[in-house]
């Protein structure tokens, strides 16, 4: 369980968002943003900003614009429409290194990558997010269902937004915390597909990695043991 935090300390989402078009007539009426805002209001003292990004120069202005004071515990929530090693139009390398860069200086400690198929190249994570101040990244390796993976993203958020600066640096909390976000959908949902369009389950799609704080911690993939935690116990014969 994390312990209490002072009202002093400044949380907020930053959401970095590309524009859906989920049908034909989606003139920029998606959004995740009510989502978001409507997690946040039962935390009072969590803020959200929000700016739209199209390209690589506007992902650049609209992280800025977002980056104006250090916080204690930020998370970066980038939604967009996804394809394996770009985001939104974006380059996953480069927007990766643009988040790092201001994770070290605004207190960023989370991403949520809110997009199909950005999450499944763990291995880029992890390199990622070593000697940034991220302490935690999640994705999806295949497709995803827009309305299912936006509440799945929310609760992975509003967990990970109540460890603080010593829970961020245990291992076993951190997985603990992402166990607990997951464990209220059914991990044998089908959340999407992969490029040859067979169906994904959730366990299957959605990938951890953390780098808990604290000399010689290094980034590592936690999947599995996020779904472990969520299994069901198996019963003793007798």
């Amino acid at each position: 369980m994390s312990r209490a935090r002072t009202r002093s300390e400044r949380r907020a989402i930053l959401v970095l968002e590309s524009p859906w078009a989920l049908d034909d007539s989606d003139s920029n009426r998606s959004s995740v943003r009510p989502f978001v805002e409507g997690m946040a209001k039962i935390e009072p003292d969590v803020d959200v900003f929000s700016a739209n990004f199209y390209d690589k120069s506007s992902f650049r202005l609209a992280l800025e614009s977002l980056c104006k004071v250090r916080f204690d515990n930020a998370i970066v929530y980038v939604a967009a429409h996804g394809h394996p090693g770009t985001i939104g139009g974006v380059k996953i390398t480069d927007a990766m290194f643009m988040i790092g860069e201001a994770a070290k200086k605004h207190g960023i400690t989370g991403l949520m990558l809110g997009s199909c198929f950005v999450g499944g190249d763990t291995v880029k994570l992890e390199v990622f997010i070593e000697g940034t101040g991220l302490r935690w990244a999640a994705g999806y390796s295949s497709s995803c269902n827009w309305l299912e993976g936006t509440l799945v993203d929310c609760n992975i958020m509003a967990k990970m937004l109540h460890l603080d600066s010593e829970l961020l640096s245990e291992k076993d909390e951190m997985i603990e915390q992402l166990a607990s976000a997951t464990a209220l959908f059914a991990e044998d949902y089908e959340i999407g597909a992969d490029l040859n369009e067979e169906t994904v389950l959730l366990r299957d799609s959605l990938e951890f990695v953390i780098q808990p704080s604290g000399s010689g911690k290094r980034a590592k993939r936690v999947t599995d043991e996020v779904f472990a935690l969520n299994a069901p116990e198996e019963e003793e014969q007798e």
